[in-house]
């Protein structure tokens, strides 16, 4: 969800009385502080834990690899 609807819906839950420069003030306000905390999207996290997997996955291989490299070179050649 985009940081600029969040902040719309935190302020569709004042009541409806207040002035509206002060829910103006508001969204703003919650805006910013949304932006500061540095979010992700869904779509970015999903992404980004796709190529955590892939790695995890290339890195297993590789340990398995230098393991079975690791046990030709410490058998003795006849």
């Amino acid at each position: 969800m985009p940081l600029r609807k969040i902040a719309d819906a935190i302020v569709d839950v004042l009541p409806k009385d207040i002035a509206k420069d002060v829910r103006g003030n508001t969204r703003v306000m919650v805006q910013s502080a949304l932006e500061k905390m540095d979010l992700v999207s869904r779509e970015e996290l999903d992404v980004q834990e796709k190529v955590l997997q892939r790695t995890r996955e290339k890195l297993e291989a590789l340990e398995v690899r230098i393991t079975e490299l690791e046990q030709k070179l410490s058998t003795p050649s006849d």
